[in-house]
């Protein structure tokens, strides 16, 4: 068995790692202990449900509430915590409590987890990534506690604090878990619950790098301190989205689900989704009650996702912000690929095409096949959403994931799979290990276009 380890490569590693996690989650979900009184979970919602926490998406095929005891909800709530901050962190941080040393090859494991490009500085990095994320949700777990309570959302303070550690932890990891039956449709006119939970989605989708480097600008105690050139990148690009995203569905709606409304509300509904739909999948408004453009929309929103290095899937923000660089740059003539100051590396521009192609023929495939399998008995718009949700890892549903068949449902359990990765591990999983040799072949142009 150690023999076979050895021989794995480190993004083989952490494939295996997470599929082995899925497994372990849904024989744990599948115990007695883990659901209500009189509540039977068949091993494929058990594995749809591990699936879709452990790649904190949110999709499920079963009410959380109505199914999981206190045990269960422990169960996913250690599974989003799997899913979102990574197994190398949790693993780093066993290591250290063990005294037990990093070595190399663990060092090699947690670059491949975190997407990092070397070596240097991964174990303070996992100790910030780890102490982060639990100081986040610790702070949203009082907020939520204290407000269920005082606001008389909850009888009591032991029940407040359940539901409020479950809703901290399932938001800032954007797992789109919950324990309110409804997702946050019934808190739809509460601001203030709107307002914390996208600030800790946003904390979780904007990319661990990023907070760091925030971090660093503000206690460093540097006289001068650049922003790297990935966080401007992907701060922008995030900040656009949002406005962009808000904007884009304040305007389709306006006429139809939000024609009734007053601004107040047509703006926290148009932001809120905007903001669920970088991959938290937690949602104030019934999806299936939007207009099919609207549906279509989010869809984009959600195949893009959230930034690279962070608790979301898609085919994250810094890969659309290169191809549009690129677009533009190609546009005016140009050869060179620049923004900030910077030149883009000529390797980053092709991984960013190879990127969302294969994401695109992913969900493109995907649509087919669930297309197929239902046999027009669903919507083609409600199934791009679909798609993407689980691609994006987001969550968001117009409410057929419970009503699919078998193999619907295997789709979309291999696309949230696949989103958790991430597609850089997905397509090294298909390149050969053998060294290539160092042959030029002579260029010859071909007809483009």
């Amino acid at each position: 068995m150690l023999r076979k380890y050895s021989k794995l490569s480190p993004i083989q590693v952490i494939v295996t790692a997470y599929f082995v996690a899925i497994i372990v989650v849904t024989g744990l979900l599948m115990l007695p202990i883990s659901l209500k009184p009189g509540v039977h979970l068949s091993f494929a919602d058990a594995l749809f449900t591990a699936t879709s926490a452990v790649s904190v998406t949110g999709l499920t095929t079963v009410s959380t509430s109505s199914t999981f005891s206190g045990f269960g909800a422990g169960v996913l709530l250690f599974a989003f915590q799997l899913g979102g901050i990574g197994i190398m962190t949790l693993s780093t941080l066993i290591w250290i409590l063990l005294g037990a040393p990093i070595g190399l090859s663990q060092r090699r494991l947690i670059m491949v987890d975190q997407n990092r490009y070397n070596l240097s500085g991964l174990v303070q990095l996992m100790k910030l990534v780890l102490g982060m994320a639990l100081l986040f949700e610790a702070i949203g777990t009082v907020i939520f506690a204290f407000y269920f309570y005082f606001a008389g959302y909850c009888d009591t303070l032991r029940t407040s604090f359940y539901y409020g550690l479950f809703h901290s932890i399932s938001t800032y990891t954007n797992a789109g878990f919950d324990l309110f039956g409804n997702s946050l449709i019934e808190y739809a006119h509460d601001y203030f619950i709107q307002i914390v939970t996208m600030v800790l989605i946003i904390l979780g989708a904007i990319g661990f790098p990023v907070l760091i480097e925030v971090r660093e600008y503000f206690f460093g105690g540097h006289t001068r301190f650049r922003f790297s050139l990935y966080t401007k990148i992907t701060t922008l690009t995030f900040a656009v989205l949002l406005v962009l995203g808000a904007i884009g569905i304040w305007i389709i709606e306006d006429s139809q689900r939000f024609a009734d409304m007053v601004w107040h509300e047509k703006l926290f509904y148009s932001l809120f989704l905007s903001v669920t739909a970088r991959s938290a999948g937690l949602t104030t408004v019934d999806a299936s009650e939007l207009s099919v453009a609207s549906q279509l929309f989010t869809s984009l929103l959600m195949f893009i996702g959230a930034s690279p290095s962070s608790v979301g899937g898609g085919i994250r923000t810094t890969t659309l912000a290169v191809i549009i660089l690129t677009i533009i740059t190609f546009a005016r003539g140009r050869n060179e690929v620049r923004i900030f100051g910077r030149s883009l590396r000529q390797e980053d521009i092709n991984k960013s095409f190879v990127f969302f192609t294969t994401a695109s023929i992913l969900a493109v495939g995907g649509v087919m096949v669930i297309e197929m399998a239902e046999q027009q008995k669903f919507g083609l718009a409600a199934i791009i959403f679909e798609v993407c949700s689980a691609f994006g890892t987001c969550g968001l549903s117009t409410g057929m994931t419970s009503e699919l068949s078998s193999v619907s449902k295997i789709m979309l359990v291999l696309l949230m799979y696949i989103g958790r990765i991430g597609m850089m591990p997905f397509l090294s999983l298909f390149i050969s290990g053998k060294s290539r040799a160092d042959i030029h072949y002579p260029e010859e142009k071909i007809i483009i276009g």
